[in-house]
């Protein structure tokens, strides 16, 4: 479904990503994993077109990703989560969860100061998806509070039902447990393995190698920008490169 070859990022001259080539199977979850500064919220942000890349290619369901900004890479059922929490504090959960639907609602400025009764109909399909997607995520009961007077972990959630939402084929997930407590990570696993299990492909980027290793169908590993690894997290665990340049003596589970 998602095929890397030859990505390469370049930052005034100095390499971010340099040759980075994997593929996302359909159905499963990749972990990207490396050490702070490899190059993992990069490779986002190019999958994504929040950044272009600067060499090869990036391909989704055959098509070319390269050159599409954001909003036309999300039309194609891309979604994703942020490194550093990117909700509208002053707006309600429901508003929040209802951002990622915004490819769905319609592009007619017309239609909307008509007030039409499809657009009406419209508008309400898509609130009780977004509250499906809230009652998912045990936050349906929050729905009116302000983004900003939810707990961290909570926020965290709200970002995965407004990625969610929109039934996407690709869900890239940047660090979605950090900052989290362990009862918090063990919850947000579970919904990653529900998604997986819906049929979602899954990318997550994670420093929690316990989850990672419990969860992943496949790790990639980045070091400096460069893919050093990738394999079963059986593999990963035993190769030692990953064990020198990204964990250092530290066993892969610690």
């Amino acid at each position: 479904m998602l095929r890397l070859e030859g990505v390469g990022k370049r930052f005034g001259g100095l390499p971010a990503l340099d040759d980075v080539a994997f593929t996302a199977p359909p159905g499963e979850l990749t972990a990207l994993i490396g050490p702070n500064g490899a190059g993992k919220s990069t490779l986002i942000n190019c999958i994504t077109g929040v950044l272009p890349a600067s060499a090869g290619s990036i391909r989704f369901d055959g098509r070319e990703l390269c050159g599409l900004p954001p909003h036309a890479v999300a039309r194609l059922g891309i979604a994703r989560t942020f490194q550093n929490l990117r909700l509208f504090p002053r707006l309600s959960v429901l508003d929040n969860v209802l951002t990622g639907l915004t490819a769905e609602a319609g592009r007619s400025m017309l239609m909307a100061m008509l007030r039409l009764p499809y657009l009406r109909h419209r508008e309400r399909q898509l609130r009780l998806r977004a509250l499906e997607a809230l009652d998912r995520f045990g936050l349906a009961g929050k729905a009116d509070w302000p983004a900003a007077a939810l707990a961290y972990g909570d926020r965290k959630r709200v970002e995965l039902a407004r990625a969610c939402v929109g039934r996407p084929r690709l869900i890239l997930l940047d660090e979605p447990v950090a900052g989290l407590n362990e009862a918090e990570t063990a919850l947000i696993g579970q919904e990653l393995r529900r998604l997986r299990a819906a049929g979602h492909t899954l990318l997550l980027v994670e420093h929690d190698m316990e989850l990672v290793m419990s969860i992943a169908d496949q790790v990639v590993v980045l070091d400096s920008g460069r893919c050093i690894a990738r394999g079963t997290p059986d593999e990963v665990r035993k190769n030692p490169l990953v064990l020198e340049a990204y964990l250092g003596r530290t066993s892969v589970t610690a």
